[in-house]
């Protein structure tokens, strides 16, 4: 997969990328990442990319002209792969998005900056606007990271286990479950015992389970919208009138 990303911060990329999951997807040729500069396709002395708003108000706004530029440049007219602008007015990033996005092959990723670009880009030239959630950030080098960190996780092969991604909180509408490693008992806490016992249908149906506590516990609002069987659903009764701590420890 490729992603070309559009900024006027290049340098914010490298040490994310550099790293863990995303820099071992790129040395395995799953991933191809493309950082431009978008002051490289101004015209001006001093490379100005941004300017005063008609009408009045504070802020800055990104000019058209480098942002076409840098894009047609390097993508073509039109754009060869969908042109993505990072911004607090774009859907919701959710795991459903990042499926959707990782079947792409090409990818382009604008990063807004100061108080926003001009509406003409966002008319003529973005395909589709993301937000990663209800709040501003300084600019869109962030969220851009967050982007190519999830979809890349759903590319076949880019983690070591390959059903990882299918297990993460999100992946099948419900959060993870809990997790445990050496030692079985740390400062007097004790691993569940169904974790130890080997029994892996047990093992399975107790992290559904908790899975199922968890997502009821923190975000009701995702079991309206998950694919339940009539186990989860009485499981799920059960919780208002039982002891949930119990729960907890597999019983």
């Amino acid at each position: 997969m490729r992603f070309d990303v559009f900024t006027l911060f290049p340098e914010v990329f490298s040490p994310y990328l550099d790293a863990s999951i995303l820099l071992r997807a790129r040395q395995n040729g799953l991933l191809e990442v493309h950082i431009h500069d978008i002051r490289d396709w101004t015209t001006d002395k001093h490379h100005i990319t941004d300017d005063a708003p008609y009408g009045g108000g504070g802020g800055m706004v990104m000019k058209p002209e480098p942002i076409f530029a840098a894009i047609e440049g390097v993508l073509g007219i039109p754009p060869i792969c969908p042109v993505i602008l990072l911004t607090p007015q774009g859907s919701v990033f959710n795991q459903r998005i990042a499926q959707e996005l990782s079947a792409a092959p090409h990818l382009a990723l604008l990063c807004g900056r100061y108080e926003g670009i001009d509406e003409r880009v966002r008319e003529h030239l973005v395909t589709d606007e993301i937000s990663i959630g209800d709040y501003v950030l300084t600019g869109g080098e962030l969220p851009a990271l967050i982007l190519m960190d999830a979809i890349t996780r759903l590319i076949p092969g880019a983690l070591g286990d390959p059903d990882g991604a299918q297990d993460d909180s999100h992946a099948s509408g419900l959060l993870e479950y809990p997790h445990y490693t050496r030692p079985p008992v740390f400062r007097g806490w004790p691993v569940p015992e169904v974790l130890l016992s080997g029994h892996h249908a047990q093992i399975m149906r107790w992290r559904r389970q908790q899975s199922l506590l968890r997502t009821w516990r923190h975000r009701p609002d995702l079991l309206e919208k998950s694919d339940l069987s009539e186990e989860d659903r009485e499981f799920l009764a059960k919780l208002s009138s039982s002891n949930e701590e119990a729960w907890n420890t597999g019983v």
